[in-house]
């Protein structure tokens, strides 16, 4: 099914018919198939609804950049179109960063939200990441000492060692709307959210670590926290039993 708000259309799936309603946003990347084990638990007990953001899955990127806020909007809508009365909200990665938007920007009422190994804290630089910066862009200027023909080459090479791997795998396209979506700092947002708020965590999670889940336990007032041992940044995926039952005894 297809959802258009915006000249942006976006792919989403309907799992269960049950009266109570669940909206699980995906991380950067990752697709409605992504989540299909947990939802495979949660559809017995909710009516499950999953979308693929613009430029992934099978909703088209738009012929524009987007923002951490354009998406939200589109996610906002995408929820009034379908008519849900107060669904619950799992976000995980980025998805943490629209769940954020939605309740601390933009103050929509959802009385739970369940956050998974959230981004939307920017962090510190660091002085490798500053020197690598700087690096990278001497090292650009240096094109011009070579022959022409050997200039493409050499740039593909810089692009391949130093840009991230979410960066380099995207669509030329898209590399603009993710620079403003990971540059967009929400930890100021967090002071406003009025949801009954779980935080899942990996222990173990190197994209964005347990200092980040302290840090939106601390601010986000009615938050609970769950630390999960011998688990990264896709608990849901590496365990996702575990996560349907701890999600079940949040909402229960």
């Amino acid at each position: 099914m297809y959802f258009e708000y915006n000249n942006i259309s976006i792919y989403y799936e309907k799992y269960g018919d049950s009266s109570k309603s669940l909206v699980i946003l995906p991380g950067w990347g990752d697709t409605r198939g992504t989540s299909k084990y947990l939802i495979e638990m949660l559809k017995n007990f909710y009516t499950v609804y999953i979308l693929d953001y613009p430029g992934f899955g099978n909703s088209k990127f738009p012929n524009k950049d987007l923002t951490v806020y354009d998406y939200s909007d589109l996610v906002y809508e995408w929820i009034n179109y379908l008519e849900l009365d107060d669904p619950v909200l799992i976000g995980h990665s980025f998805g943490a960063r629209l769940i954020i938007t939605l309740t601390g920007y933009y103050n929509y009422k959802f009385s739970n939200i369940i956050i998974m190994d959230g981004a939307g804290i920017k962090p510190k630089r660091t002085f490798r990441s500053f020197f690598r910066s700087k690096l990278y862009k001497v090292l650009k200027r240096m094109e011009i000492l070579l022959p022409k023909k050997q200039q493409k080459k050499y740039l593909d090479y810089l692009f391949n060692k130093f840009a991230s791997d979410d960066y380099r795998t995207l669509d030329i396209s898209m590399r603009k709307t993710f620079i403003n979506v990971v540059n967009e700092d929400l930890t100021f947002y967090l002071n406003d959210i009025k949801s009954k708020t779980l935080l899942i965590w990996g222990k173990n999670d190197l994209a964005t670590p347990v200092s980040d889940c302290m840090k939106m336990n601390k601010s986000i007032e009615n938050s609970e926290v769950v630390i999960l041992d011998n688990l990264g940044h896709f608990p849901y995926l590496n365990n996702p039993m575990l996560i349907f039952k701890i999600i079940m005894a949040e909402l229960d």
